[in-house]
């Protein structure tokens, strides 16, 4: 006979509890990834086949936004500093631990080569465009990414105003005989994590300048709405 699932020592007990942080890093590593190479594709779409001036274009993105950082406040400290920090850090985990970054410097002397560093510099030469755009999209995504936790106040204040307010009205629906909705909570609750993911995708893989304001004020707008609707409707008689 099988052992009940909730009898597992694996899922449910010790084991489950030291290997859940390491499940959740490679969730995050695999959905960094996926991002890194989603914003690889749409930028050499846009590179090679949109911009009329190329990679000219990506880089003077990648500068505005970092100096926007500048001008933005930050609960964690110098944001301009931490943009930096995390796109050099994602640069140099991607293509400094690979070797990408010291082949351009290795292939450029005039030495001669072995027959596999040969094949390796011939491909790497055919492919330098879309390198060089993988490098730049890889310190975009970086930058992105910093500005994303500088916001991070301002959502969580949006949900704890929305939270109080959606309580104290499932308080008056209570007292009031006021009819529930599982499926409104759930709903609400489930278009929160949807306008999370998309808002976060989009700001990280538009193809242009950005605005982390504009995006910020549309989704907390959007999400207090859904929060206070969520709470609203929690089951009243617990």
């Amino acid at each position: 006979m099988l052992a009940s699932r909730n009898a597992s020592f694996y899922e449910n007990g010790i084991g489950g509890l030291l290997l859940a942080p390491l499940k959740w890093l490679g969730v995050g590593v695999m959905l960094l990834f996926g991002l890194l190479v989603a914003a690889w594709v749409i930028d050499g779409l846009f590179v090679f086949q949109v911009w009329p001036d190329g990679i000219l274009r990506l880089r003077n993105i990648l500068e505005e936004e970092l100096a926007r950082t500048t001008q933005m406040y930050c609960w964690c400290g110098d944001l301009h500093r931490r943009a930096v920090g995390t796109a050099n850090s994602l640069y140099s985990l991607i293509f400094r631990a690979t070797g990408i970054h010291d082949m351009n410097a290795r292939f450029a002397e005039n030495t001669a080569l072995s027959i596999p560093d040969t094949i390796v510099r011939n491909g790497y030469l055919a492919n330098f465009e879309g390198i060089r755009v993988a490098m730049l999209g890889t310190q975009l995504i970086g930058v992105r990414l910093a500005t994303m936790v500088a916001a991070l106040p301002l959502m969580a204040l949006t949900y704890g105003v929305a939270m109080t307010d959606g309580i104290t009205q499932r308080a008056i629906r209570r007292v009031s005989g006021g009819r529930e909705s599982s499926s409104i909570y759930h709903r609400a609750k489930y278009l929160q994590l949807a306008l999370l993911v998309t808002s976060a995708t989009i700001f990280l893989l538009w193809p242009s300048t950005v605005d982390l304001l504009v995006i910020c004020s549309i989704a907390a707008g959007i999400a207090a709405v859904l929060v206070r609707v969520q709470w609203c409707y929690y089951k009243k008689h617990l």
